[in-house]
């Protein structure tokens, strides 16, 4: 059934969210005879699968955040602007933004894409956010790389052995691809480290990887999770399965082990790369449109990505249950790709194309600058080969050419010389300074001790 259009000279499709899924539709909207409008928070599209090498000093936060007025630039029927989406009405087919001033309005539709991505669910505890370092954004990223840099030239200031081994320990929840890819970085860090900082021995210091299941990365196959498991350990790093967090502060993390044993680890920096949460937009969409809403905050959506009893609605991507996937980037472009054919289809007066089908390319994960796993259309991979195969579908996938020339010359000078460029701490001592706050930050460690 295709939705009835508006009186517009064109109808318009409004994008809201501009991740691989959103961005992906927008692209392939650009011949087809509609008005496209894109929304989004940030002015940027963010190749999310290389936020930790921003996080630990490889690439500069632009090479993988390129601005999406000049992706979009060569597309007239293409607009850009930056907003919160706020409400949606599905019976006036209109949507409401607030803009960068604040104010609100409302923007109709003939077709509307909600590609709005997820957010950090912290599994019902709120409060532990205050001490943790999210990776879901750039500016995420660049705090992390911050606290990292901050926390080693912290180490080297005082004196106690303790307060020195605690700014050095580096906890990551989770044991996905991420969580690993982290692990294996700060590891290489801290090893690239020893021959700059020398009262630490930065060689001591503790990576270690929280993960509440049997198994680290375990949507890959048995061999490459072992080859993970094994080439972690022999890095340095510390992998803690069946263990879960219990309580996160200022000092470090509790943890619960295997055994049914409540652990502490006293750490400077513990990164959260565990649980997501879909955005607010799909428990909204569910409400607004009578639609099912999992625990994960996903919509349930039709085998078209449409909504049920709304044609005219599409969700995608990590707000979206379609079929359970995952929430990666290729399950999210393949969707985007998927409705902007839809919709072409329906303004020709086609037929609607079969339904959504996902095709697997596979998964793959990255351990250290020469070492990576990776399952390419069912072919398992492991070593050098692991790693370029990674390589190649992450610069097929960031948009832009001029990014991948410059995240490949990033890659090769960090290979070749061992030594990181992105090392600048945005904030200096001071009494505003990321040094001055991290100082101040371990006042109640020495309290404690002092009593």
């Amino acid at each position: 059934m295709a939705a009835q259009l508006s009186n517009r000279s064109r109808p318009r499709v409004v994008i809201l969210g501009a991740g691989f899924g959103g961005l992906i539709a927008a692209r392939r909207l650009r011949w087809a005879p509609v008005e496209v409008l894109v929304v989004d928070r940030m002015n940027h599209h963010l190749f999310q699968p290389l936020l930790y090498q921003v996080a630990t000093g490889i690439l500069p936060p632009g090479e993988i955040a390129p601005p999406l007025r000049a992706i979009l630039r060569n597309q007239p029927g293409t607009t850009v602007t930056l907003a919160e989406a706020t409400r949606v009405d599905p019976h006036r087919r209109e949507v409401e933004l607030c803009g960068v001033d604040g104010a609100r309005h409302l923007v109709g539709y003939d077709y509307l894409i909600v590609a709005a991505g997820s957010r950090d669910s912290y599994f019902g505890h709120d409060e532990w956010a205050e001490h943790l370092f999210p990776m879901k954004t750039l500016a995420q990223a660049v705090a992390l790389r911050d606290r990292i840099l901050a926390a080693y030239e912290r180490a080297a200031e005082v004196t106690d052995p303790q307060e020195q081994g605690r700014w050095t320990t580096f906890v990551i929840v989770g044991g996905g691809p991420t969580g690993v890819e982290l692990a294996g970085q700060l590891a290489t860090v801290a090893h690239q480290f020893h021959r700059e900082f020398h009262r630490i021995d930065t060689g001591r210091a503790r990576v270690v990887v929280v993960e509440a299941g049997p198994r680290l990365l375990p949507q890959f196959a048995g061999p490459l999770r072992e080859h993970a498991e094994e080439k972690l350990a022999e890095m340095g790093v510390e992998v803690r399965l069946a263990t879960t967090a219990v309580n996160v502060d200022g000092q470090g993390i509790d943890v619960k082990t295997r055994d049914g044993r409540t652990e502490r680890i006293l750490a400077g920096t513990v990164i959260w790369a565990a649980g997501v949460r879909a955005s607010p937009l799909g428990e909204m969409l569910g409400e607004v449109a009578g639609a099912d809403v999992d625990r994960k905050g996903r919509v349930q959506v039709r085998p078209d990505c449409s909504l049920p009893g709304h044609p005219e609605i599409f969700a995608i991507g990590d707000v979206a249950d379609v079929g359970n996937l995952p929430g990666l980037a290729e399950p999210a472009m393949q969707e985007g790709a998927y409705v902007a054919k839809l919709i072409r289809r329906r303004l020709a007066g086609r037929p609607a194309p079969r339904p959504f089908h996902y095709r697997d390319l596979g998964t793959m994960a990255t351990i250290s600058p020469g070492d990576a796993v990776a399952d390419v259309f069912g072919v398992r991979l492991t070593g050098v080969p692991g790693q370029l195969a990674w390589a190649f579908v992450h610069l097929a996938f960031l948009v832009g050419w001029g990014n991948r020339v410059g995240v490949l010359s990033r890659w090769g000078y960090e290979l070749g010389t061992g030594n990181r460029s992105e090392r600048a701490i945005l904030e200096g001592v001071g009494a505003a300074g990321v040094l001055d706050r991290v100082a101040r930050s371990d006042e109640p460690t020495l309290a404690r001790q002092a009593q």
